[in-house]
């Protein structure tokens, strides 16, 4: 077996463990070996489309959809990503629900680092039920419950956390605590214990001797006085005594037990501070991703989509849609080397082609009064070639039927000054009124 199909078989292994946790709802274990696969092989597309959709179903649906796009990007044909984001924009304002959410989760993130945990708590309140599967935000929740010792809730926060995700290793290990606090795991212990356990004899289970005969009279009145004697020595010189120890050692064991509670409580309020330090990084990570959300045409999420785009485009011989969709991106937000690529591919036949598309559709704006459109295309028709004195004198064109005099001279005039022997010189000077 050559290193490439050891490297092959390695990305398989970990996607297929990935897919069985996913399939047991252990989905922080799924994530891990779905990334552990894409580090072997970043074109294993299953992989990341699964790894998409357990982002999307935690509620991180920025994390989801930028897998998405970068699978399709490696990916373009026969892709279930391309289903998954058309889900996505098929939902009226899935994006910018996103996109509120996160702004949410960080103002609350803010009010808990600045001591205002009670609208820190509204915030995530909301923010659980427009997002019932935000697990960061269920965590969080959980934290500040614990925090001012409301154990029942925090329990139903981490409850709604095991649900989505059943083997969180924060909600665990919350959930632990809290049955500490709540005694739940102490009844859960003894539940267990009882499980094992034979059957004790009861203070009414008497075995009788074959040899029992039943005393009368005399002698049962004897008897009972003795036994009546030697109750009050047995009280007088081993009950009390016993009793005294075993109220000593009760007394000892619950000191101890408040001792332990101190300690435990002092440990996890230096847990709660690592918590918040770690809470603070994923803010600041939230805040970078929020840029990826805003639905703008800059953002990093619609410059993979429109290359995308492009690329289909050309699939189905539509280069003016490749052109337009080409002109308006920002090609700076593209990353990755293989999308860059692929890009410097398009650049050739952009060259060539663009300038025609653009005229073309600068003219039909023109045509229909859309003067700011047939502005657009003349500008970014003026990065693929400035020396053209027609698509200026077009320009000075627009701006004169904007009533934008002062830009018509001004194209005018380097119409006149810098192409003097062409056509469109003498008619920049008619509009000039030279």
């Amino acid at each position: 077996m050559d290193e490439m199909q050891k490297i092959q078989y390695a990305a398989n292994s970990y996607y297929n463990r990935g897919l069985e946790m996913a399939k047991e709802r252990n989905l922080s274990g799924a994530a891990r070996f779905l990334k552990r696969a894409l580090q072997f092989n970043k074109y294993h597309t299953d992989a990341r489309n699964l790894l998409g959709l357990i982002f999307y179903e935690m509620g991180e649906t920025s994390d989801a959809l930028i897998q998405w796009v970068i699978s399709i990007n490696l990916q373009p044909d026969g892709n279930r990503a391309d289903y998954y984001l058309d889900e996505v924009q098929r939902k009226p304002g899935q994006l910018e629900i996103a996109s509120q959410m996160v702004k949410k989760f960080n103002q609350a993130l803010f009010y808990a680092q600045n001591d205002s945990d009670d609208l820190a708590v509204l915030q995530l309140k909301r923010i659980v039920d427009e997002k019932p599967n935000f697990v960061k935000a269920h965590l969080l929740l959980a934290l500040l419950y614990m925090e001012h010792g409301d154990y029942t809730k925090a329990g139903k926060s981490l409850f709604k956390v095991l649900q989505i995700d059943n083997n969180n290793e924060k909600a665990t290990r919350y959930m632990e605590y809290v049955k500490s606090r709540t005694g739940k795991a102490e009844v859960e212990k003894r539940k267990m214990k009882n499980a094992f356990s034979h059957r004790e004899m009861q203070d009414d289970d008497v075995i009788l001797p074959p040899t029992y005969k039943e005393n009368t009279g005399w002698q049962s009145i004897i008897n009972i006085g003795i036994g009546l004697v030697l109750g009050a020595v047995m009280v007088v010189f081993l009950i009390m005594p016993a009793r005294e120890r075993t109220l000593n050692y009760e007394h000892n064991q619950e000191m101890q037990s408040y001792t332990d509670k101190l300690n435990l409580a002092n440990q996890e309020t230096d847990k709660l501070k690592l918590q918040v330090e770690d809470y603070q990084k994923q803010k600041e990570d939230a805040e970078g991703q929020l840029n990826d959300l805003k639905g703008d045409s800059g953002s990093t999420v619609n410059q993979y989509a429109a290359l995308a785009k492009i690329l289909d485009a050309y699939r189905k011989g539509d280069t003016n849609t490749a052109v337009l969709t080409y002109v308006d991106m920002d090609q700076s937000k593209i990353t990755d080397n293989s999308s860059v690529a692929i890009l410097n591919e398009i650049k050739a036949d952009m060259d060539a082609n663009a300038p025609t598309v653009l005229m073309a559709a600068a003219a039909q704006s023109n045509s229909v009064g859309d003067y700011d459109s047939a502005l657009r295309y003349y500008e970014r028709y003026m990065k693929f070639n400035d020396k053209n004195p027609e698509v200026i004198y077009n320009m000075g064109m627009v701006y004169k039927a904007k009533g934008d005099t002062d830009n018509a001279n001004q194209m005018f005039g380097q119409v006149i000054m810098n192409f003097a022997d062409s056509e469109f010189a003498e008619k920049a000077k008619e509009e000039r009124g030279y």
